[in-house]
């Protein structure tokens, strides 16, 4: 691996741009930069750049561009994986005198206008998504010309590259494809925080395809900022408690990072009633309020924003005081790449775990979502042998698959040359694809191991050893030593308690049940295709009204509880998390299908149970009270089901009609899968019965509908709809949880 310095002359020059760029007039190569500026710049050659957040990555390519560009080479092309990522390096340019602009979803009223800035070779940095690179519009229009001119290659983030690398992205596979169009000559430059030796040597020997030579810079990724500890409390309140009670001793302004969107919309309200000025940020977000929080966060104007990994990567702030985790990420990998946000630019930043009982069922999906599975590769594969485009959601009526999974197989067989992305959807490219299992078995374990290991960071005080030097080691850096800092070295910096007064509070908020069930308004696409010829709108008069949940499944309290109630095996079905993961970037909003496998649970509910339930009835804001009560068959929880329904029509002085009927040995598949396959399992398969019939003839009112959960919603929809042909005014769904 050479790391020669440039020559005197280019260091001189090298040095004149640095200080120009940065208006300071004393600034100074960190080492390594000017090694990374020389391979690029004087020797045309490839660099693998891996060193900590803040060392000033980012310096070797706007360094690089501006001497490339003096010497009349053609923009820089920067492949950058997050949106938020993206405008924060063209502000950074910008500040720097580089005309930097981006190509992405967000902005695609500006193509035509950076269209035009390139063919007047106005602009020196342009930034696209490695998603990007599949858009047909982009790839025909933009990419040639592009490649022909590049005068520069960046690859921000490259771990992603690698199938090793704890944020695989497939679409970042494109970029070997890239790479060998480039002119012979073209210097590249791939950065990263995050990678191990098993990594940084898979990036190598795809950046060096070719024989071509690979200049690497390595440095050490101790963060001397940093004060790292780990605080284990027993429950979910007991957490939001102590966060309550002490935010406001953690230093400076920071991120609060959750596992899953309810969890951070309810954190974020829990600490708004503690007085606290926070915001929640998801993918949920458009893109305007997401710029708005990070500007209220740059700028102080908050304590904290309350994240999901939508904020990961995509975010820079120097001065960010302390970063809390609210549940672990995957691997200490990870984690260490979150915590990296903080103490940029400040002498001490506090960084603190407090992991939860749920970790785990989220990190067994993480571990596989970018793998395909071999039965839904062959079925799309079969159905497109046709030669013709095929959109997703026809697609959706050959493989039992939700969309976001989809979404990621077609990634995955593209990168792989099976199919492409057209006009109109995709299309087979007649290339054969084998499924290779060996090599995702191998992927497998290994996200495995990363689990162990994040599950050994994560132990109590006494039993751990020094929390900077373990996140060194899993990155294999030969500097890890231990800090003197952490609360292993040094003993928990971080107050223990939680006073009754925060738990009372934080029990209050999580006590609270009630979500909206919305109904179904559309019939999915393609229904007609697996015989439920059905299409468009839902008729008026066989739609359901908005019901109501106790709990989302994913939610604290209420939905711990009845996650506890409805079991921990077996029962299938998805909770919807927002991940920073394959496709953020076409799809801000990317949401991912965790499996949850539950255990078969049926015990009558309890009265706790129904007390909650008859508090969501009595919030209900119903145009006109139920007149009846119905209950969905159910073969897993039949007690349960009837219990429930029984008892909220005790509780509500009602009749109590009893459940329809099962048709043709009831509904067929499991929870999870896609619109169609679900709609088309329940289609004709829950009738109502004469009984039933002959009770709803003299039923003046709606009707309450009780299920144990709503995954799809097609079930509620299917037995309301029945329901409604057979003479009930209006149906109102009401379930114990929802799992999405």
């Amino acid at each position: 691996m050479s790391t020669a310095a440039p020559t005197s002359a280019l260091a001189a020059e090298a040095l004149e741009v640095l200080r120009e760029l940065t208006g300071r007039p004393d600034a100074e190569f960190r080492e390594g930069q000017d090694a990374a500026v020389a391979a690029l710049v004087e020797r045309s050659q490839r660099a693998l750049v891996v060193q900590r957040t803040g060392w000033g990555k980012s310096a070797v390519y706007f360094v690089s561009t501006a001497l490339l560009r003096r010497r009349g080479a053609g923009p820089t092309l920067l492949v950058s994986p997050l949106l938020a990522l993206m405008r924060d390096q063209v502000a950074a340019a910008s500040r720097a005198g580089i005309r930097a602009v981006e190509i992405s979803s967000a902005n695609a009223t500006e193509w035509d206008d950076v269209a035009a800035r390139l063919a007047a070779d106005e602009v020196d940095v342009l930034l696209v998504s490695p998603e990007r690179l599949t858009n047909p519009r982009f790839r025909e229009e933009q990419l040639p010309d592009l490649v022909k001119r590049c005068g520069l290659l960046v690859v921000d983030e490259a771990h992603c590259v690698s199938d090793w690398g704890h944020d695989f992205r497939p679409d970042y596979r494109r970029i070997r494809d890239l790479l060998g169009a480039l002119p012979e000559g073209t210097p590249v430059l791939a950065t990263t925080a995050t990678a191990n030796e098993r990594v940084v040597a898979d990036v190598a020997e795809q950046l060096g395809a070719g024989g071509v030579s690979v200049t690497t810079v390595r440095g050490p990724l101790a963060r001397d900022s940093l004060r790292l500890g780990v605080l284990r409390l027993p429950t979910d309140r007991a957490r939001l408690a102590w966060l309550a009670a002490h935010l406001d001793q953690l230093p400076g302004s920071g991120i609060v990072y959750t596992l899953t969107v309810a969890a951070a919309e309810e954190t974020a309200s829990l600490l708004r009633d503690a007085g606290y000025e926070v915001r929640a940020y998801t993918g949920r977000l458009d893109d305007a309020d997401r710029k708005d929080a990070e500007a209220a966060l740059r700028e102080n104007r908050v304590k904290a924003l309350v994240a999901t990994s939508a904020l990961g990567m995509g975010f820079d702030k120097p001065d960010l005081g302390f970063v809390v985790h609210l549940g672990a990420p995957s691997s200490p990998v990870s984690y260490y790449q979150q915590v990296g946000r903080a103490g940029r630019a400040v002498e001490h930043a506090d960084v603190l775990l407090l992991p939860g009982p749920e970790d785990l069922a989220i990190w067994q999906w993480f571990a596989t979502s970018s793998m395909p599975r071999e039965d839904h590769a062959a079925a799309v594969l079969a159905a497109m042998a046709d030669g013709k485009a095929w959109s997703v959601a026809r697609l959706e009526t050959v493989a039992d698959v939700r969309r976001s999974r989809l979404e990621l197989l077609l990634k995955v067989l593209a990168v792989d040359g099976a199919v492409e992305r057209v006009q109109g959807g995709w299309r087979a490219t007649g290339q054969p694809w084998v499924y290779d299992g060996e090599r995702y078995g191998r992927v497998a374990t290994t996200r495995e191991a990363e689990q162990r290991a994040m599950i050994t960071y994560a132990r109590p005080v006494d039993e751990a050893q020094c929390r900077m030097a373990f996140l060194q080691e899993a990155l294999d850096d030969p500097t890890a030593a231990p800090c003197g800092r952490c609360d292993v070295c040094a003993g928990p910096w971080y107050p223990t308690d939680v006073p009754a007064g925060a738990a009372e509070a934080a029990s209050a908020v999580l006590d609270r049940p009630g979500v909206e069930l919305p109904p179904r308004a559309q019939w999915p696409t393609g229904a007609d295709r697996l015989g439920v010829e059905v299409r468009g709108k839902i008729a008026p008069a066989e739609q359901l009204e908005p019901g109501r949940a106790v709990a989302r499944l994913t939610d604290l309290g209420w939905g711990q509880r009845l996650r506890t109630l409805l079991g921990d095996d077996g029962v299938g079905g998805t909770v919807t998390l927002d991940l920073q993961a394959p496709g953020i970037e076409e799809d801000p909003d990317a949401a991912f299908d965790v499996p949850v496998q539950r255990s078969v649970s049926d015990v009558p509910p309890d009265e706790e149970l129904l007390r909650a339930c008859a508090r969501v009835l009595a919030a209900w804001d119903w145009a006109e009270r139920p007149a009846a009560v119905v209950a969905v068959p159910s073969r897993r929880r039949p007690r349960l089901v009837t219990g429930l329904a029984e008892g909220l029509a005790r509780l509500g002085r009602l009749p109590y009609l009893g459940e329809l009927s099962l048709a043709h040995g009831g509904p067929t598949g499991g929870p999870g899968g896609n619109s169609a396959f679900r709609l088309a399992g329940v289609w004709q398969r829950i009738v109502v019965g004469p009984e039933l019939r002959m009770a709803l003839s003299s039923v003046q009112g709606p009707v309450l509908l009780v299920d144990d959960l709503a995954d799809s919603r097609w079930t509620m929809t299917v037995a309301g709809r029945e329901l409604r042909l057979a003479g009930a005014s209006r149906v109102l769904p009401f379930a114990l949880a929802l799992i999405a």
